[in-house]
């Protein structure tokens, strides 16, 4: 898992609540568990015009031109606003994953679904919850500027905005160690490889006969 600290990023804006895991990826791109290629279809009933099969090539395929994503001022955006409840519905893996091969690594809502919001952190994503007063301000901002950039802080917990307004957030101290430090629930593991081996070691003198 890349390590997150700080991000100078695009933003993009989602303005709908309860968005679901099976409209961030559909069911039928569930068949794969490689946590890799899931990008062209994020989003997949909402970005295109007919409807999208696992393994098929996403680039000839027609797009919505009024679906967000596929608007050209928001292409290479890493930061997505959202609205209340973003990620509810099935506990899917593959949407953060989706979500991370797209190229988002941040997002922005009042609220997220509880599974979705711990899922995001194992994954590589930072999701962070702010005021509703907030996110209207940045979606109107957003919305109203091209190009428009957020720098996000891990190390600070703090999200300044173009006009130099900084915006203080909370995240819990263990999870913000582990994006910091890139580390996953393997990578967590990894970090008493020494004292798995010594066990293992020993293992093999103490009960041989599990080895025969």
């Amino acid at each position: 898992m890349n390590p997150f600290r700080k991000l100078d990023g695009l933003v993009a804006p989602m303005d709908r609540a309860n968005v679901d895991t099976d409209a961030i990826i559909p069911k039928q791109f569930l068949k794969s568990i490689k946590r890799s290629g899931f990008g062209p279809n994020l989003f997949d009933e909402w970005r295109y015009l007919d409807v999208g099969q696992p393994g098929q090539d996403a680039s000839g395929r027609p797009k919505n031109p009024d679906f967000v994503l596929n608007q050209q001022r928001y292409q290479g955006a890493q930061i997505l606003l959202a609205r209340d409840n973003f990620g509810c519905g099935s506990s899917r893996e593959h949407a953060p994953w989706a979500l991370e091969d797209f190229g988002f690594r941040v997002i922005l809502a009042p609220s997220f679904a509880d599974i979705f919001y711990n899922n995001c952190f194992k994954n590589g994503l930072l999701p962070i919850k702010l005021a509703a007063s907030e996110m209207d301000a940045l979606f109107a901002q957003c919305q109203g500027t091209a190009g428009y950039r957020l720098m996000v802080d891990l190390e600070a917990r703090t999200i300044t905005r173009p006009d130099g307004k900084v915006i203080p957030f909370d995240v819990d101290a263990f999870r913000r160690e582990c994006l910091l430090n890139g580390w996953d629930d393997i990578g967590l593991t990894l970090r008493h490889a020494d004292k798995i081996r010594e066990f293992e070691a020993r293992r093999r003198i103490d009960q041989p006969w599990l080895f025969a």
